[in-house]
């Protein structure tokens, strides 16, 4: 029986930050509704497929907006279907958790938390539309910790309005002072659509050469308080990579549920529209075409610092890697080709360079 990874969408927020494509409403009047449909969307797929649940992923919008029994519920749903959940993770803003809802999700199975932070820098963080404090961060993580979770996850965003070289170091001493096991460090994007998309030409953003720097900065500098980085945004005491979010960069199989949510399965990847509505009807997931193939996985493979097989690259494409080793952007040792920090920086192009034009199938 082949094991898949689960991913819940939780559409639902207090307050929806000016930044923020994901998609999610303020208005929960339909939460216990949607619990429902989850549970009910998770038993009828495993009775229709032979496979097993190893990790969770319960993401959003924010998860810790609904009661910590509903969690629960969603939690003892899919552990139905799971030999062994090695991992069961919950998003969470720390305005939201007491200590009473980490008891409550901890005792249904919860082993994993990723607090959403973004800045420890209080004019960062309100410009964002954050709402907690950093002191209410501190006091979320310790309530965490001290309800008995070992795996704890702490988000950053670089290239903010108003961030500097000084106030991102004051983010990272302050993750360093929490005792957390994982860091998620993205670069701000501008989304359509999004308030700050609107406003772009006003927000005190750094420009790209400083955006890079900050960038550069972030990995020197939380590799230097002992979080290893293991993707392009994803950095991690040994042992604490997070396993739900391997599967998607290594193109392993998973499962979402939920509005919004996407999956890849048997070779085919389908989705839930944003449509909160049409899932609890109990609408189908909508066909969005095969997927796993070899570009694919060279794709989402070089975001990983353990590269990929340089022989997934076709002869072609291989003539690019000695010029790119020169360059500082690429590493090509025993067969393997992987990203450094600066190549990173501009993937895109990288993968394009090395993917255009060839036929992988």
């Amino acid at each position: 029986m082949k094991s898949v990874g689960m991913y819940i969408h939780i559409p639902y927020c207090r307050s929806k930050c000016p930044y923020c494509d994901f998609f999610s409403l303020a208005d929960r009047d339909s939460a216990a509704q949607y619990v429902h449909a989850v549970c009910r969307t998770i038993e009828a797929f495993f009775t229709a497929n032979h496979c097993k649940v190893d990790t969770l992923y319960i993401g959003g919008g924010t998860p810790s907006v609904l009661t910590g029994e509903q969690i629960a519920c969603m939690v003892h749903c899919a552990r139905r279907y799971a030999a062994d959940m090695e991992e069961i993770t919950v998003e969470c803003n720390p305005s939201d958790c007491s200590e009473d809802f980490l008891r409550e999700i901890f005792a249904a199975g919860v082993n994993r938390l990723s607090f959403g932070m973004q800045s420890a820098v209080e004019r960062e963080r309100r410009a964002l539309g954050r709402r907690a404090d950093r002191a209410r961060v501190a006091a979320a993580v310790k309530s965490a910790q001290t309800v008995g979770f070992r795996n704890i996850s702490v988000d950053l965003m670089l290239g903010i309005p108003g961030q500097t070289s000084e106030s991102l170091s004051e983010s990272i001493r302050f993750c360093a002072s929490l005792g957390v096991q994982h860091i998620s460090a993205y670069l701000l994007k501008i989304e359509d659509g999004t308030p700050f998309a609107k406003k772009r030409e006003t927000l005190a953003l750094p420009d790209e050469d400083t955006t890079a720097d900050l960038y550069l900065q972030c990995v020197a500098g939380l590799e230097q308080a002992g979080w290893r980085q293991y993707e392009i945004s994803n950095f991690a005491l040994p042992g604490f990579e997070s396993r739900h979010n391997l599967k998607y960069w290594r193109v392993e199989e998973y499962i979402g549920i939920g509005a919004a949510a996407h999956s890849f399965f048997g070779g085919k990847r389908f989705y839930y529209p944003r449509d909160i509505a049409y899932f609890l009807d109990g609408g189908e997931p909508l066909a969005d075409g095969t997927g796993g193939d070899r570009e694919e996985k060279i794709m989402l493979g070089l975001r990983l610092c353990e590269g990929i097989p340089a022989d997934w690259l076709s002869p072609k494409a291989q003539e690019n890697l000695p010029l790119l080793c020169e360059q500082g952007l690429a590493t090509y040792k025993d067969n393997t080709i992987a990203l450094t920090p600066k190549g990173f920086l501009i993937s895109n192009s990288i993968i394009n360079l090395l993917t255009e034009g060839n036929d992988y199938e």
